[in-house]
């Protein structure tokens, strides 16, 4: 699985969630996770998510992880969920590490009673795709929404702890996905 990090800027804007953006956009072929920091506007006509519609879904600044997996054909949207999952959990664990304490509710991250994340999953034909992103601040968020941002959840935060945050996260993902490969591999069945 291929980790790729872009520069700061890109906006997402909802479209990165349609199948093979990252080999369309970036020339990545095959299972990646793409990590960038840059704001999100969805527009109404890319939202996934029907409880979403209607909604603000922007932040002038976040933290943003896009994740295509190739594996399962057809692929399949309760494993997909799954590793959504697994995915939030490493986020909250590493954020953990460094003494951010975090509250999870599903797919969703909290810090000092404001939602820190946001996060998807869908499937295509060909593939799975989960976007997880978060806050750095609070700007730009929508104003009936009590967000938090990670700058403000740690004084600690700046732009290379976030970088090397972004890194621990992919990698520790891909890792994670790794493992349970090699687990299937061992094991023996009846």
């Amino acid at each position: 699985m291929k980790q790729i990090k872009l520069e700061p800027g890109l906006r997402y804007d909802g479209s990165q969630i349609k199948p093979l953006w990252a080999f369309q956009d970036l020339r990545v072929k095959g299972s990646s996770i793409v990590n960038w920091i840059g704001p999100m506007n969805i527009q109404p006509d890319e939202l996934i998510d029907y409880e979403d519609v209607g909604l603000e879904i922007k932040s002038d600044e976040m933290l943003h992880f896009i994740i295509e997996h190739f594996d399962a054909q057809p692929a399949d949207m309760r494993l997909c969920y799954h590793r959504q999952r697994i995915l939030v959990m490493i986020v909250k664990d590493l954020l953990q590490e460094i003494g951010i304490k975090t509250l999870r509710k599903g797919d969703d991250l909290y810090c000092n009673g404001g939602k820190l994340s946001v996060s998807i999953a869908t499937c295509s034909a060909s593939s799975m795709k989960i976007h997880f992103a978060m806050n750095l601040t609070t700007k730009g968020t929508p104003s009936d929404v009590e967000t938090s941002g990670l700058m403000e959840c740690s004084r600690d935060m700046g732009v290379d702890e976030i970088s090397k945050l972004a890194d621990k996260i992919s990698e520790t993902y891909v890792n994670e996905i790794l493992d349970i490969e090699e687990d299937i591999a061992k094991t023996r069945v009846f």
